[in-house]
């Protein structure tokens, strides 16, 4: 798997411009990243996500014309003494007792009024704001107007308080000046809880070997190559590093040519935030990856989806009542007539479950409309299949995703699971069963055993009719011989047997027909119950896999410098 993050230089920025659209597109493909996975992704992995657009959003709004540099450092390495030599006053206060400094100081170059809104933002207080600007320094100062340097509390301290503002200020400067002595520059705590996650802000990190006048000239150099080599390890390769000492106005000679240089190349908020933002994708990337999946659950997964479906929805017990139906409604219609009457007495097997009843019935139209059928409840089994089923989908489309995306998958493909008993019965009642209209050979069929029946009819009240006026001593009716037999019974027993021939030479038509009735109904059912499945099952599955696709495309614009 290719790192998106691999993609993002790993060397020293300090010379290079970070341009400030591009910086600004960065961000808003944080912010395109976030809005893709939200409510998808845990929200404690998306944290320095929010804080990041936020916070550099804030930041930029604020003054570009200022630069804000910390100064920070632990107990006794003297960052408030080249606080106040820096701004040349006693600003912050210096002394034997731990800790010194409690609270964070501000010293602004040139005029407050255009830095109070970013001190505002960033938190320190207006008693411990201070401007450095005086008539008497004439144009020295002018090289750091716009500087605004704090002294930040020992992040050592043993008030828990203190180190939770040192690190809450450096995630809000632009710039960190860390301050270190002889006696403790390889202590563990700055290297391992400090510089070393600084890695990715090199080019706005300035590290200090302070108190420099206590080693003797032949060990400064010793001390400094040390130093070097514990910055190597840190990952702050090519980090400035420098020896001061603030009793000496010579020893601060390349700390405030450092600062000069910052300050007039207005480049550090730009910088921080590019850092921030490459801290924040390679937090993010493993989020991510770039896997490219497919579109959706292979066909496998999507056709037993659709078979589960059609189990819980009754499709089988629908289907099989359709050919039942057909059967009731073709012997209706083309049935013996004398015998009709009977067969509607026998309940339609589709109205038993409330489905679309037969053409010509006379209940109430309102009825047709109603949602709900009495198909039977999936069994335990059944729901166990389509539970299996879901899930196999969701396992088919997360094949190849990060960790953190199958969870989102699989939750997005039961989002709707509640929804679907409802579903499929609107489904079942609604779709045409293809019963609605009678067959023309129906209708021909039923009218060849009306004739015979009336044939039937005829001779039998022929016979009857003439038996009456024989037992009531009138003139006999001439009956006609057709061969050897009387027309009125030729017509009685040949109405009768030819309606029993038809029906007969009728049954196997209907039973071929209503298989196949059978069968265009379970086509249609499975296809509309398909449909669901896409709706309820596939389509939220899918639209996981866009905003997965979409957070990928994202990380990657805000990974390019």
């Amino acid at each position: 798997m290719t790192n998106i993050t691999g993609r993002v230089r790993e060397v020293f920025r300090g010379d290079q411009r970070v341009d400030a659209d591009a910086l600004i597109a960065r961000l808003d493909a944080v912010r395109r990243f976030l809005t893709a996975v939200d409510g998808l992704l845990p929200d404690a992995e998306l944290v320095p996500a929010h804080t990041l657009v936020e916070r550099a959003g804030t930041r930029l709004a604020l003054s570009r014309d200022h630069t804000v540099v910390a100064l920070a450092g632990a107990t006794g390495s003297g960052k408030s003494s080249l606080f106040n030599a820096l701004a040349q006053l006693e600003l912050s206060p210096v002394g034997v007792r731990r800790p010194t400094t409690g609270v964070t100081h501000a010293c602004v170059w040139g005029p407050l009024e255009g830095a109070n809104r970013l001190l505002d933002w960033i938190g320190v207080l207006p008693r411990h704001r201070f401007v450095r600007e005086s008539a008497l320094d004439a144009d020295d100062e002018t090289a750091l107007h716009g500087l605004i340097l704090l002294d930040l509390p020992d992040f050592d301290s043993v008030q828990r308080s203190h180190r939770l503002e040192v690190d809450r200020l450096l995630g809000l400067v632009d710039q960190v000046v860390w301050v270190v002595d002889p006696q403790k520059y390889a202590d563990r705590v700055i290297h391992d809880s400090y510089l070393r996650e600084f890695h990715r802000h090199r080019d706005v990190t300035v590290v200090v070997l302070n108190q420099a006048d206590r080693l003797a000239p032949a060990e400064l150099p010793r001390v400094l190559d040390d130093l070097r080599r514990l910055l190597d390890t840190d990952g702050l390769t090519g980090v400035p590093l420098l020896s001061t000492t603030a009793i000496d106005p010579a020893g601060m000679v390349g700390l405030r040519g450092a600062l000069e240089r910052t300050v007039a190349e207005r480049q550090a908020a730009l910088r921080r935030l590019a850092g921030d933002v490459d801290t924040v994708v390679a937090g993010l990337d493993e989020l991510v990856g770039s896997a490219r999946p497919a579109g959706g659950p292979d066909d496998t997964a999507v056709d037993g989806l659709n078979r589960a479906l059609a189990g819980a929805a009754g499709v089988p017990a629908v289907a099989e009542a359709v050919e039942q139906a057909y059967r009731h409604r073709a012997g209706a219609a083309t049935g013996w007539p004398l015998v009709r009457g009977w067969r509607r007495l026998r309940p339609d097997p589709l109205r038993r479950l409330h489905l679309p009843g037969p053409a010509d019935d006379r209940a109430d139209p309102a009825e047709s409309l109603v949602a709900a059928t009495s198909v039977p409840d999936p069994t335990a089994a059944q729901r166990s299949a389509l539970g299996l089923a879901i899930r196999a989908v969701a396992d088919r489309a997360a094949t190849d995703l990060p960790a953190a995306w199958p969870g989102a998958v699989t939750s997005a493909a039961r989002s709707r699971l509640g929804d679907l008993p409802d579903a499929l019965d609107r489904t079942i009642a609604g779709t045409d069963l293809g019963l609605g209209r009678r067959p023309l050979w129906w209708r021909i069929v039923g009218g060849v055993q009306w004739l015979v029946t009336l044939a039937a009819v005829v001779g039998l009240g022929w016979l009857v009719l003439g038996y009456a006026l024989r037992a009531l001593g009138l003139p006999a009716l001439d009956n006609p011989m057709v061969g050897q037999v009387p027309l009125p019974t030729l017509l009685l027993l040949g109405g009768l047997l030819a309606g029993l021939l038809v029906a007969a030479l009728t049954r196997p038509v209907v039973r071929w027909a209503a298989r196949r009735a059978r069968a265009r109904a379970e086509q249609r059912l499975t296809a509309k119950v398909a449909r669901v499945g896409e709706e309820y099952v596939l389509t939220p599955v899918r639209t996981v896999l866009g905003s997965y696709a979409q957070a990928r495309d994202a990380l990657r614009d805000a990974a390019h410098r």
